[in-house]
Formats: C-alpha cells, sequence, structure tokens
C-alpha cells in the first residue's frame, strides 16, 4: 500500500496548503471562487470533495463544447485540450493531498468514500469520450489518454488508502470502547469499596459503648 500511494507524489504546493499558505498553487486555472473554496476547505476530508467539484466542472464544461460545430473564430480544439489538461493537473493535486494526509495520519474516510464513488462515474465518462472520437480529438488524444490513467491510478491509491485508514480508525474505535469499559469497571469497583468503607464505620460506630472517649 505504501509503494503505490507513494506513487501519487507529494508536491511543495501541497506543503504550503497543508501548513497554512493557502495560496491556491495549482497548475489549473482555478477561478475566485474556486480559491475561496480550497481555502475554506482544510479539513482532510471535505477537501477532496472540493477537489472532485473541480473536476467535474472541467469534465462537464469539456462534454458541452466537444460537439460544437468547428468554428475559425474560436479555437475549440485547443480549449477542450486545455480543459483536459486542467483535470489532470486538479487530479494531481488532489492525489498529492491525499498523500499528504494519509503520510500525516488525517482521517479523510468520508472524503476517500466520496471519490470512490464519482470517481469511478468520471472515468466512464472519460472512457466513453475516448471510445466515440469528435473532430477535435486528434488535438486532445494524449491528454485525454493521461487523464485515463491518472484517474485510475488514483483510484487505485484512494481504495488502498481507504483500506488502511478504516483499519487504523477501526482498532481506534476497538481500543476506545476497551478504554471506557476498563474505565467503567474501575468507577464500579471504586463505588464498591467506598460503599464497604462506609459500613465498616457505621459498623465501628455503633460497637463503641456510649461515653467512651478516646483517652479511656
Amino acid at each position: 500500500m505504501e509503494s503505490s500511494l507513494r506513487r501519487l507524489g507529494l508536491s511543495l504546493a501541497l506543503v504550503l496548503l497543508a501548513s497554512g499558505t493557502l495560496e491556491a498553487q495549482s497548475g489549473a486555472r482555478l477561478n475566485e471562487e474556486e480559491e475561496d473554496k480550497l481555502r475554506e476547505a482544510q479539513d482532510a476530508g471535505p477537501r477532496i470533495v472540493v477537489y472532485l467539484d473541480f473536476l467535474q466542472d472541467r469534465l462537464s464544461r469539456f462534454e458541452s463544447f466537444r460537439h460544437r460545430p468547428d468554428d475559425p473564430k474560436y479555437n475549440y480544439a485547443g480549449y477542450l485540450d486545455d480543459l483536459m489538461g486542467e483535470y489532470i493537473a486538479i487530479n494531481e493535486e488532489m492525489k498529492n493531498w491525499i498523500q499528504f494526509q494519509y503520510e500525516h495520519s488525517a482521517d479523510m474516510r468520508g472524503g476517500l468514500r466520496a471519490l470512490l464513488d464519482r470517481g469511478p462515474q468520471q472515468l466512464v465518462t472519460l472512457r466513453a469520450i475516448q471510445s466515440s472520437p469528435d473532430a477535435y480529438a486528434g488535438k486532445y488524444g494524449d491528454s485525454l489518454r493521461d487523464a485515463i490513467d491518472q484517474l485510475s491510478d488514483t483510484l487505485d491509491g484512494a481504495t488502498q488508502a481507504l483500506a488502511g485508514q478504516e483499519k487504523k480508525y477501526g482498532e481506534l474505535k476497538k481500543q476506545e470502547k476497551e478504554d471506557k469499559r476498563l474505565a467503567k469497571e474501575r468507577a464500579k469497583e471504586e463505588t464498591k469499596r467506598t460503599k464497604q468503607e462506609k459500613k465498616l464505620r457505621k459498623r465501628h460506630a455503633k460497637d463503641r459503648v456510649p461515653g467512651d472517649t478516646a483517652d479511656e
């Protein structure tokens, strides 16, 4: 698992983001709203969901433009290739985030589950695009293949990361339950001991003769 996850890499951009330097160091062109969302998502799992939203936005725009008729006034082919390049860059940043958080034992199970739920759907869309080439495919074909390969790698790493975190946090939960059980038993024993001491004091008080003093 470690070797697979290490292939995800760790970029300087993610070190800066995780350490509190919140400027968007993305290879993708993020708009102001997206940069704000990225800054606000400082928890490990929720940030993965933000990246997924960014990926879906690029993919949706790609789908909406690729069937448009060629127009000499617009460079649709170049635009589609750029969108796919942004998709790859965002995916790479998400992989780096997962790797960094995994190495620092951050709980990102919710985000990983979202990735493994939504990611395969995006992979299906990418493969469908590949299997039904349009007039601009010659321009973005290489980027599309890279996007498919990179997303597949992300999903493999996320599957292993989630399995590792489920095991880790499952064991922590089990230990927490055991600690609570032991604490409860100790509390019961303390209560029992306190009651026994109280009974002994009462019995001792009854055994004393009225009027006795400590000097007699």
